[in-house]
């Protein structure tokens, strides 16, 4: 064994370290695992950057700006509010909502139709006394089970797309994962309505238990009006002045002046006599602002976080995303204030609130924060990639009147672009390329907006991915951990051999992202197929196929992400639900592979 077969594997394996312990966003750890193979000489200069040229990498760019074009459109929100309207059951609403997800997820990137949709389902369940979390997790599940239906459902698939081009193998149709994947996704619908749904636990959400607790997170403080005017040193100082900006666990959420509500507080803000200063954080840390001179603790009081709302202002929950530009932040290091206009109320992990002070806790994704947003929330979350949005906002621009002359329009290009790669009329790229540039021309999607709804982040991590996988390849290191592989595997046979492969592509993708898992495992399963003797088509679509169905956690797929703070879910509940149908997807898939490739 080569020093360069070592190091790549010493690298390989300390860069999952880092991504199982969310050491730093996962692109930039990958990215420097890629940078230590150029330094090292292990990649040239051109094979370190042909990822950056990649087609499958270039394919899933123009993927994002078409989903969220369509996403901007209005009408996925419109037509899933008409869909559930009323229902006569809690299983009918179910199946009349994961059916068209799924084929919604066949042909668009699925996390945009999760983000759109988790609030329009909290909102219809609340409206009708139902737990959301009956319904969140199987939201997501539908979205991945249609994800693998094309090559357009998922990035990941379009990546594999791009690799296979890259080794000179023919590449997938748009609907040869279709062949391997159908049975699997119509018996995992039917498992979510029938079993599943029996599994699934009713939990509340985070906005509802805080309502019901409102007294464990807020206290309201008085500035006392019985001090000579003079006399009391907070009136006409400010916020920052009055030492009220870094308080030891408490954090100043909101002021009510009279009939004003005043959100988020800025420091700039000048204290008055009555301002009732209302303050979350840890409650047992009150002692500290009892000794503040001109402040009286207000008891007895019936304030509720529903009632600090005004006319422009809503309480709002967030989920933190992988891609955030808070991550591994203090809260107050990121002018969340000042960048939002919101401040944060409460931190939520793994259903349970962080209670350090607000301002000092570090961020994970899946945090889910409370948030008082004030009017121009809406506007600025628009701009950012930093969290998902999983509350209804007042004033969402999609809840205004569609323009459905764009709508239809962007829909009908889109159903054009599919019947034209269907027919093998044109690629892929050139068809997504065409789309794009006809919704820039139509003004369907600005450039601006084009450019927000790329996640740039995520092609850094595809990108510097293939790096690693050309690394895994050069050195000769796939074809050790492929024969390693066929020899733990081969006294099972062929099927025990898919079974060991399809196995740990699910695993990497539950610990270390699908896109990485997809890149790390297609060496593996090229240099296993060669080993054998068999169309490495079929090894290539099993990976392909595992490394998007992510049931078993939260953090290994972006959509089980998104739901996780809204629904209320513990892990053990991914588990629970997604145990038995990652199991049914498995050995569904596996048997159409060797029934069709092997």
């Amino acid at each position: 064994m080569t020093w360069e077969i070592i190091f790549v594997l010493v690298v390989v394996f300390l860069m999952m370290i880092g991504l199982i312990t969310e050491f730093a966003r996962p692109d930039m750890i990958v990215f420097v695992a890629l940078v230590s193979f150029l330094v090292t000489g292990i990649l040239t200069p051109e094979e370190a950057v042909a990822g950056f040229s990649n087609l499958g990498m270039l394919t899933v760019a123009l993927l994002f700006i078409i989903a969220g074009a369509i996403q901007q459109t209005g009408l996925v929100e419109q037509g899933m509010t008409r869909l559930l309207g009323d229902v006569k059951s809690e299983r009918q609403a179910l199946f009349k909502f994961i059916l068209p997800i799924s084929g919604l997820s066949a042909f668009l990137n699925n996390t945009p139709i999760v983000v759109t949709l988790t609030p329009i389902i909290r909102k219809w369940c609340a409206e009708h006394n139902l737990s959301p979390s009956k319904f969140l997790i199987p939201l997501s599940y539908a979205s991945i089970l249609g994800g693998i239906l094309t090559l357009m459902g998922t990035s990941t698939n379009l990546v594999i797309h791009g690799l296979m081009l890259d080794r000179g193998m023919e590449g997938y149709s748009l609907f040869t994962l279709l062949i391997a994947s159908l049975p699997a996704s119509i018996l995992g619908l039917i498992y979510l309505v029938t079993i599943g749904y029996n599994i699934l636990p009713n939990h509340k959400v985070l906005t509802e238990t805080i309502e019901e607790k409102s007294r464990e997170y807020l206290i309201e403080m008085i500035v006392e009006e019985n001090y000579p005017f003079l006399d009391n040193p907070l009136v006409d100082q400010t916020v920052e002045e009055a030492g009220l900006r870094n308080l030891d666990g408490l954090y100043l959420i909101a002021i009510i002046r009279k009939n004003e509500k005043i959100y988020p507080v800025k420091h700039s803000t000048k204290l008055k006599f009555n301002d009732r200063l209302i303050f979350t954080g840890v409650i047992s840390k009150i002692a500290e602002l009892q000794k503040k001179k001109g402040l009286e603790l207000k008891t007895g009081t019936n304030l509720t976080l529903d009632k600090l709302k005004n006319g422009n202002g809503q309480l709002v929950e967030v989920v933190v995303s992988h891609q955030s530009s808070l991550l591994h932040k203090k809260i107050k290091d990121t002018q969340f204030r000042a960048k939002y206009d919101a401040g944060v109320v409460a931190v939520h992990r793994n259903n349970e609130r962080i209670n350090n002070k607000i301002g000092d806790i570090v961020l994970k994704p899946g945090d889910t924060l409370l948030l008082l947003a004030g009017s121009d929330f809406s506007e600025r979350v628009m701009q950012s990639n930093d969290f998902y949005v999983v509350t209804q906002l007042n004033d969402h621009p999609l809840l205004n009147k569609v323009d459905t002359k764009k709508a239809w329009i962007a829909v009908s290009t889109l159903l054009a672009m599919i019947l034209l790669v269907s027919f093998d009329v044109i690629s892929m790229f050139k068809a997504m390329s065409i789309t794009v540039l006809v919704y820039l021309l139509l003004k369907i999607v600005s450039p601006e907006s084009a450019k927000q709804n790329v996640q740039f982040n995520v092609l850094l991590l595809i990108a510097s991915a293939l790096g690693i996988g050309t690394a895994l390849f050069k050195t000769g290191a796939a074809e050790i951990m492929a024969n390693h592989l066929i020899t733990v595997a081969e006294p099972l046979g062929m099927i025990g051999i898919l079974f060991f492969l399809y196995i740990l592509t699910v695993i990497f993708t539950e610990v270390i992202t699908n896109n990485a898992a997809a890149v790390l495992m297609f060496p593996i399963a090229v240099e296993a197929a060669n080993r054998l003797d068999v169309d490495p088509m079929g090894f290539v679509v099993l990976i392909t196929i595992g490394a998007s169905a992510s049931f078993l956690s939260p953090i290994g797929y972006q959509t089980n992400l998104i739901v996780y703070g809204p629904g209320g879910y513990k892990f053990t509940d991914y588990i629970k639900v997604g145990l038995p149908l990652s199991l049914l997807v498995m050995i569904t898939t596996i048997i159409m592979v060797m029934t069709v490739w092997i």
